[in-house]
């Protein structure tokens, strides 16, 4: 049994609504991967800075009922 033509117009438009959405996840996709990356690039350099941080030796936190180290 042959489809009608109104059949295939339906069809034709769920599927370039389908495109659409699938075109703009991947838009969504991309944009988050260059986000992560980006945040993954920032945490690197902090964890570095506040490894040189410790192995300079300072940079100590004062716990509220420590003395600072002048006293």
């Amino acid at each position: 049994m042959p489809q009608e033509p109104q059949d295939i117009q339906d069809l034709q438009e769920r599927i370039a609504h389908l495109q659409r959405a699938v075109d703009d996840l991947s838009q969504t996709v991309a944009r988050q991967d260059k986000d992560i990356a980006l945040l993954q690039y920032r945490v690197q350099l902090l964890m570095e800075r506040e490894a040189a941080r410790e192995s300079d030796g300072g940079g100590g936190v004062i716990l509220g009922d420590e003395r600072p180290p002048h006293y």
